[in-house]
Protein backbone atom coordinates (compact mmCIF):
# COMPACT_ATOMS: atom_id res chain seq x y z
CA UNK A 1 0.00 0.00 0.00
CA UNK A 2 2.51 2.21 1.05
CA UNK A 3 4.29 1.68 -2.37
CA UNK A 4 1.45 3.10 -4.17
CA UNK A 5 0.39 5.57 -2.18
CA UNK A 6 4.71 7.62 -3.04
CA UNK A 7 4.02 6.21 -6.80
CA UNK A 8 0.81 8.37 -6.78
CA UNK A 9 1.96 10.97 -4.81
CA UNK A 10 5.16 11.59 -6.94
CA UNK A 11 2.63 11.65 -10.02
CA UNK A 12 0.96 14.12 -8.48
CA UNK A 13 4.09 16.48 -7.69
CA UNK A 14 5.32 16.03 -11.23
CA UNK A 15 1.95 17.09 -12.83
CA UNK A 16 1.51 19.73 -10.49
CA UNK A 17 4.82 21.16 -11.71
CA UNK A 18 4.05 20.46 -15.47
CA UNK A 19 2.20 23.85 -16.21
CA UNK A 20 5.59 25.57 -15.58
CA UNK A 21 7.94 23.34 -18.17
CA UNK A 22 7.76 24.51 -22.16
CA UNK A 23 5.49 22.34 -24.62
CA UNK A 24 8.90 23.74 -26.52
CA UNK A 25 11.69 21.90 -24.34
CA UNK A 26 9.79 18.55 -23.43
CA UNK A 27 6.81 18.38 -25.83
CA UNK A 28 4.33 16.06 -23.89
CA UNK A 29 4.66 18.48 -20.70
CA UNK A 30 1.39 20.44 -22.56
CA UNK A 31 -0.83 16.77 -22.16
CA UNK A 32 0.70 16.58 -18.24
CA UNK A 33 -1.13 19.38 -16.60
CA UNK A 34 -4.65 17.26 -18.42
CA UNK A 35 -4.34 14.96 -15.64
CA UNK A 36 -4.37 17.52 -13.04
CA UNK A 37 -8.02 17.76 -11.82
CA UNK A 38 -8.41 13.74 -11.17
CA UNK A 39 -4.91 13.16 -9.16
CA UNK A 40 -6.73 16.47 -7.46
CA UNK A 41 -9.63 14.07 -6.84
CA UNK A 42 -7.90 11.01 -5.89
CA UNK A 43 -5.43 13.02 -3.17
CA UNK A 44 -8.76 14.33 -1.68
CA UNK A 45 -10.03 10.61 -1.55
CA UNK A 46 -6.87 9.33 -0.22
CA UNK A 47 -6.81 12.21 2.36
CA UNK A 48 -10.24 11.34 3.94
CA UNK A 49 -9.48 7.50 3.89
CA UNK A 50 -6.42 7.40 5.50
CA UNK A 51 -8.53 10.62 8.11
CA UNK A 52 -10.69 7.88 9.27
CA UNK A 53 -8.40 5.36 9.07
CA UNK A 54 -5.91 7.37 10.79
CA UNK A 55 -2.76 6.19 9.17
CA UNK A 56 0.11 7.78 8.79
CA UNK A 57 0.03 7.28 5.19
CA UNK A 58 -2.27 10.56 5.08
CA UNK A 59 1.53 13.34 5.05
CA UNK A 60 1.25 12.58 1.47
CA UNK A 61 -1.94 13.50 0.12
CA UNK A 62 -1.50 16.42 2.63
CA UNK A 63 1.68 17.37 1.32
CA UNK A 64 0.21 16.77 -2.07
CA UNK A 65 -2.65 19.03 -1.44
CA UNK A 66 -0.54 21.93 -0.01
CA UNK A 67 1.96 22.30 -3.16
CA UNK A 68 -1.53 21.93 -5.45
CA UNK A 69 -3.63 24.65 -3.42
CA UNK A 70 -3.14 27.12 -6.23
CA UNK A 71 -5.35 24.82 -8.99
CA UNK A 72 -8.23 25.04 -6.49
CA UNK A 73 -8.70 28.75 -6.63
CA UNK A 74 -8.51 28.49 -10.78
CA UNK A 75 -10.96 25.85 -10.64
CA UNK A 76 -13.82 27.15 -8.49
CA UNK A 77 -14.38 30.52 -7.13
CA UNK A 78 -17.60 32.00 -5.18
CA UNK A 79 -16.81 35.48 -5.33
CA UNK A 80 -19.87 38.34 -4.37
CA UNK A 81 -21.40 40.56 -6.74
CA UNK A 82 -20.90 44.09 -6.17
CA UNK A 83 -23.03 47.46 -7.37
CA UNK A 84 -20.27 48.86 -9.28
CA UNK A 85 -21.01 53.12 -10.33
CA UNK A 86 -18.16 53.97 -12.63
CA UNK A 87 -16.42 50.67 -13.50
CA UNK A 88 -15.60 50.18 -17.13
CA UNK A 89 -17.30 46.34 -18.64
CA UNK A 90 -15.31 44.20 -21.48
CA UNK A 91 -16.96 41.32 -22.99
CA UNK A 92 -15.48 38.57 -24.80
CA UNK A 93 -17.31 36.16 -27.42
CA UNK A 94 -16.02 33.44 -29.93
CA UNK A 95 -19.37 34.26 -32.21
CA UNK A 96 -18.44 31.02 -34.41
CA UNK A 97 -18.37 33.51 -37.48
CA UNK A 98 -22.24 34.26 -35.92
CA UNK A 99 -23.04 30.77 -37.06
CA UNK A 100 -23.53 32.47 -40.79
CA UNK A 101 -20.45 30.47 -42.44
CA UNK A 102 -21.80 26.87 -40.94
CA UNK A 103 -25.20 27.29 -41.79
CA UNK A 104 -26.15 29.41 -44.55
CA UNK A 105 -29.87 27.99 -43.68
CA UNK A 106 -30.08 29.22 -39.91
CA UNK A 107 -30.67 33.32 -40.91
CA UNK A 108 -32.49 33.34 -37.21
CA UNK A 109 -29.23 31.78 -35.35
CA UNK A 110 -27.27 34.65 -37.24
CA UNK A 111 -29.71 37.49 -36.22
CA UNK A 112 -29.86 36.59 -33.28
CA UNK A 113 -26.03 36.24 -32.12
CA UNK A 114 -25.28 39.58 -33.74
CA UNK A 115 -28.56 41.35 -32.04
CA UNK A 116 -27.58 39.65 -28.95
CA UNK A 117 -23.76 41.24 -29.52
CA UNK A 118 -25.10 44.62 -30.11
CA UNK A 119 -27.31 44.52 -27.11
CA UNK A 120 -25.10 43.49 -24.72
CA UNK A 121 -24.17 47.26 -22.63
CA UNK A 122 -20.33 46.56 -22.49
CA UNK A 123 -17.87 49.38 -22.97
CA UNK A 124 -15.53 47.23 -24.85
CA UNK A 125 -16.58 44.27 -26.63
CA UNK A 126 -13.70 41.86 -27.93
CA UNK A 127 -14.72 39.31 -30.76
CA UNK A 128 -13.02 36.00 -32.20
CA UNK A 129 -14.32 34.51 -35.14
CA UNK A 130 -15.89 37.55 -35.92
CA UNK A 131 -17.46 37.28 -39.68
CA UNK A 132 -18.17 40.18 -41.50
CA UNK A 133 -20.46 40.30 -44.37
CA UNK A 134 -20.65 43.94 -46.11
CA UNK A 135 -22.72 42.78 -48.87
CA UNK A 136 -25.85 42.25 -47.18
CA UNK A 137 -27.18 45.01 -44.65
CA UNK A 138 -28.86 42.05 -42.31
CA UNK A 139 -25.42 40.03 -41.90
CA UNK A 140 -22.86 43.56 -41.91
CA UNK A 141 -22.23 43.08 -38.15
CA UNK A 142 -19.76 45.64 -37.96
CA UNK A 143 -22.31 48.39 -38.83
CA UNK A 144 -24.94 47.05 -36.57
CA UNK A 145 -23.09 46.53 -33.71
CA UNK A 146 -21.46 49.93 -33.79
CA UNK A 147 -24.93 51.09 -34.41
CA UNK A 148 -24.05 52.63 -37.91
CA UNK A 149 -20.67 53.92 -36.63
CA UNK A 150 -22.02 55.12 -33.17
CA UNK A 151 -19.12 53.07 -31.47
CA UNK A 152 -15.94 52.86 -32.24
CA UNK A 153 -14.28 49.56 -33.81
CA UNK A 154 -11.24 47.84 -34.90
CA UNK A 155 -11.30 44.97 -37.44
CA UNK A 156 -8.70 42.64 -38.40
CA UNK A 157 -9.69 39.87 -41.08
CA UNK A 158 -7.93 37.39 -41.62
CA UNK A 159 -9.50 35.09 -44.12
CA UNK A 160 -11.40 36.82 -46.69
CA UNK A 161 -12.24 39.40 -49.17
CA UNK A 162 -12.14 42.80 -46.47
CA UNK A 163 -14.18 44.75 -48.80
CA UNK A 164 -16.96 41.56 -49.06
CA UNK A 165 -17.20 38.37 -46.85
CA UNK A 166 -14.20 38.12 -44.08
CA UNK A 167 -13.43 36.74 -40.92
CA UNK A 168 -11.12 37.61 -38.31
CA UNK A 169 -10.93 39.35 -34.60
CA UNK A 170 -12.81 42.47 -33.62
CA UNK A 171 -13.29 44.93 -30.78
CA UNK A 172 -15.95 47.48 -30.51
CA UNK A 173 -15.99 49.92 -28.38
CA UNK A 174 -17.54 53.32 -26.88
CA UNK A 175 -13.91 55.05 -25.99
CA UNK A 176 -12.12 56.28 -28.72
CA UNK A 177 -9.25 54.16 -30.34
CA UNK A 178 -6.02 55.87 -30.64
CA UNK A 179 -4.15 53.10 -32.16
CA UNK A 180 -4.51 49.48 -33.25
CA UNK A 181 -2.45 46.32 -34.98
CA UNK A 182 -2.50 42.82 -35.60
CA UNK A 183 -0.19 40.85 -33.36
CA UNK A 184 -0.14 37.52 -35.72
CA UNK A 185 -2.19 34.94 -37.77
CA UNK A 186 -2.25 31.61 -38.85
CA UNK A 187 -3.77 32.55 -42.18
CA UNK A 188 -6.46 29.98 -41.25
CA UNK A 189 -8.69 30.88 -38.15
CA UNK A 190 -6.82 32.46 -35.36
CA UNK A 191 -4.98 35.47 -34.41
CA UNK A 192 -4.91 38.70 -32.01
CA UNK A 193 -4.85 42.32 -32.33
CA UNK A 194 -4.81 45.30 -29.98
CA UNK A 195 -6.27 48.65 -29.90
CA UNK A 196 -4.82 51.82 -27.43
CA UNK A 197 -8.01 52.90 -25.64
CA UNK A 198 -8.05 56.91 -23.88
CA UNK A 199 -10.94 56.10 -21.03
CA UNK A 200 -11.02 59.47 -19.53
CA UNK A 201 -7.61 60.58 -18.75
CA UNK A 202 -6.42 57.37 -18.97
CA UNK A 203 -4.98 55.22 -21.92
CA UNK A 204 -5.43 51.72 -21.62
CA UNK A 205 -3.96 48.80 -24.30
CA UNK A 206 -6.74 46.07 -24.55
CA UNK A 207 -5.29 42.65 -26.41
CA UNK A 208 -7.86 40.16 -28.30
CA UNK A 209 -6.38 37.02 -28.77
CA UNK A 210 -7.82 33.98 -30.70
CA UNK A 211 -5.43 30.92 -29.94
CA UNK A 212 -4.05 28.01 -32.01
CA UNK A 213 -7.47 25.67 -31.68
CA UNK A 214 -7.79 22.38 -29.77
CA UNK A 215 -9.30 20.68 -33.05
CA UNK A 216 -10.74 18.35 -30.29
CA UNK A 217 -13.28 15.96 -32.35
CA UNK A 218 -15.49 16.78 -29.68
CA UNK A 219 -18.82 14.92 -30.93
CA UNK A 220 -16.57 11.69 -31.71
CA UNK A 221 -15.58 11.55 -28.21
CA UNK A 222 -19.19 11.61 -26.97
CA UNK A 223 -19.01 7.19 -26.37
CA UNK A 224 -16.35 5.01 -25.57
CA UNK A 225 -16.78 3.44 -29.16
CA UNK A 226 -15.75 7.18 -30.25
CA UNK A 227 -12.65 7.39 -27.60
CA UNK A 228 -11.65 4.13 -28.97
CA UNK A 229 -11.57 5.35 -32.68
CA UNK A 230 -10.12 8.50 -32.31
CA UNK A 231 -8.13 9.06 -29.39
CA UNK A 232 -5.14 8.70 -31.27
CA UNK A 233 -5.71 11.22 -33.22
CA UNK A 234 -7.11 13.74 -30.58
CA UNK A 235 -3.49 13.35 -28.89
CA UNK A 236 -1.87 14.21 -32.21
CA UNK A 237 -4.03 17.42 -32.25
CA UNK A 238 -3.63 18.34 -28.61
CA UNK A 239 -0.06 17.97 -28.74
CA UNK A 240 0.09 20.14 -32.37
CA UNK A 241 -1.87 22.35 -31.20
CA UNK A 242 0.51 23.11 -27.71
CA UNK A 243 3.03 23.62 -29.46
CA UNK A 244 1.52 26.42 -31.80
CA UNK A 245 0.08 28.59 -28.85
CA UNK A 246 3.35 28.35 -27.41
CA UNK A 247 4.75 29.82 -30.58
CA UNK A 248 1.85 32.50 -30.29
CA UNK A 249 2.10 33.09 -26.58
CA UNK A 250 5.84 34.17 -26.98
CA UNK A 251 5.11 36.59 -29.63
CA UNK A 252 2.04 38.20 -27.83
CA UNK A 253 3.93 38.07 -24.12
CA UNK A 254 7.19 40.03 -26.31
CA UNK A 255 4.37 42.41 -27.85
CA UNK A 256 2.68 42.84 -23.79
CA UNK A 257 6.27 43.54 -22.68
CA UNK A 258 6.71 46.47 -25.22
CA UNK A 259 3.69 47.84 -24.41
CA UNK A 260 3.27 51.35 -22.95
CA UNK A 261 0.46 51.37 -21.36
CA UNK A 262 -1.31 49.31 -18.93
CA UNK A 263 -3.04 45.59 -20.72
CA UNK A 264 -6.17 43.74 -20.73
CA UNK A 265 -6.06 40.46 -22.46
CA UNK A 266 -9.38 38.96 -23.47
CA UNK A 267 -10.19 36.11 -25.67
CA UNK A 268 -10.57 32.88 -26.75
CA UNK A 269 -7.54 30.85 -25.57
CA UNK A 270 -7.72 27.16 -26.36
CA UNK A 271 -6.26 26.42 -23.05
CA UNK A 272 -7.83 25.31 -19.93
CA UNK A 273 -6.66 26.50 -16.82
CA UNK A 274 -4.05 24.05 -16.11
CA UNK A 275 -1.83 24.36 -18.98
CA UNK A 276 1.64 26.41 -19.62
CA UNK A 277 -0.39 29.32 -21.60
CA UNK A 278 -2.46 30.26 -18.46
CA UNK A 279 0.11 30.38 -16.22
CA UNK A 280 2.64 31.63 -17.92
CA UNK A 281 0.64 34.54 -18.61
CA UNK A 282 -0.77 34.40 -14.47
CA UNK A 283 3.22 34.90 -13.49
CA UNK A 284 2.21 38.37 -14.19
CA UNK A 285 -0.79 39.29 -14.54
CA UNK A 286 -3.91 38.84 -12.75
CA UNK A 287 -7.29 36.34 -13.97
CA UNK A 288 -10.42 37.98 -13.49
CA UNK A 289 -12.37 34.55 -12.92
CA UNK A 290 -9.94 34.05 -9.92
CA UNK A 291 -10.34 37.48 -8.88
CA UNK A 292 -14.33 38.07 -9.53
CA UNK A 293 -16.22 34.50 -10.86
CA UNK A 294 -18.02 32.63 -9.30
CA UNK A 295 -19.01 29.09 -9.62
CA UNK A 296 -16.56 26.99 -12.26
CA UNK A 297 -16.57 29.00 -15.16
CA UNK A 298 -17.07 26.56 -18.27
CA UNK A 299 -16.87 28.15 -21.39
CA UNK A 300 -17.17 26.07 -24.25
CA UNK A 301 -20.41 24.91 -25.51
CA UNK A 302 -20.24 20.97 -26.70
CA UNK A 303 -19.81 17.86 -25.56
CA UNK A 304 -16.82 18.68 -23.65
CA UNK A 305 -18.67 21.35 -21.58
CA UNK A 306 -16.21 21.47 -19.07
CA UNK A 307 -13.86 22.95 -20.11
CA UNK A 308 -13.01 27.07 -19.48
CA UNK A 309 -10.92 27.87 -22.48
CA UNK A 310 -11.98 31.49 -22.72
CA UNK A 311 -10.62 34.09 -20.12
CA UNK A 312 -9.65 37.60 -19.55
CA UNK A 313 -6.51 38.62 -17.84
CA UNK A 314 -5.53 41.84 -17.14
CA UNK A 315 -2.17 44.27 -15.25
CA UNK A 316 -2.11 44.36 -11.96
CA UNK A 317 -3.26 47.47 -11.05
CA UNK A 318 -6.86 46.86 -12.23
CA UNK A 319 -9.49 45.58 -10.10
CA UNK A 320 -11.61 42.74 -11.95
CA UNK A 321 -15.36 42.83 -10.54
CA UNK A 322 -18.17 40.29 -11.25
CA UNK A 323 -16.84 38.07 -13.72
CA UNK A 324 -19.80 36.48 -15.40
CA UNK A 325 -20.03 33.56 -17.87
CA UNK A 326 -23.30 34.04 -20.00
CA UNK A 327 -24.30 30.53 -20.07
CA UNK A 328 -27.95 31.30 -21.18
CA UNK A 329 -26.35 32.82 -24.74
CA UNK A 330 -25.82 29.24 -26.06
CA UNK A 331 -25.57 30.82 -29.76
CA UNK A 332 -22.33 29.65 -30.38
CA UNK A 333 -19.80 27.30 -29.13
CA UNK A 334 -18.60 29.51 -26.69
CA UNK A 335 -20.05 31.39 -23.91
CA UNK A 336 -19.29 35.04 -23.77
CA UNK A 337 -17.91 35.99 -20.59
CA UNK A 338 -17.84 39.69 -19.02
CA UNK A 339 -16.34 41.15 -16.25
CA UNK A 340 -16.06 45.33 -14.88
CA UNK A 341 -12.71 46.60 -14.32
CA UNK A 342 -11.99 49.61 -11.81
CA UNK A 343 -8.97 51.44 -10.91
CA UNK A 344 -7.09 54.38 -9.41
CA UNK A 345 -7.10 57.56 -11.86
CA UNK A 346 -4.71 58.67 -12.91
CA UNK A 347 -3.31 55.15 -13.92
CA UNK A 348 0.78 54.71 -13.35
CA UNK A 349 2.11 51.65 -14.60
CA UNK A 350 3.77 49.78 -11.60
CA UNK A 351 7.99 48.82 -12.75
CA UNK A 352 7.22 45.97 -11.17
CA UNK A 353 4.82 44.84 -14.07
CA UNK A 354 7.30 46.14 -16.93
Amino acid sequence: MRFIVVVLFLISIALFFSVYVSPESFSYSGLLPLLIPPFLLLNIFMFFIFLFGRSHLIIYPIIALAIGYKFFGITFQWNPREEIDNGVSLLSFNTMQFSYAMDKANQEQTKNIIQWSKEHSADIKCFQEFYQDFTTPSKNAIKIITEDGKLNHSYQPIIGNRKNRSHGVAIITKFPIINEGRIFDNRRNNGAMFVDLVVKKDTIRVYNVHLESMSIPAEELSDMEGIKTHYKMTIRKLKNGILMRTEQLKTLQEHIGNSPYPVIIAGDFNDVPYSYTYFSLRSTLKNAFEEAGKGFGFTYNKVLFFLRIDHIFHDKIFTSKNFRTHREVDYSDHYPISTVFTWKSPLAYPESDL
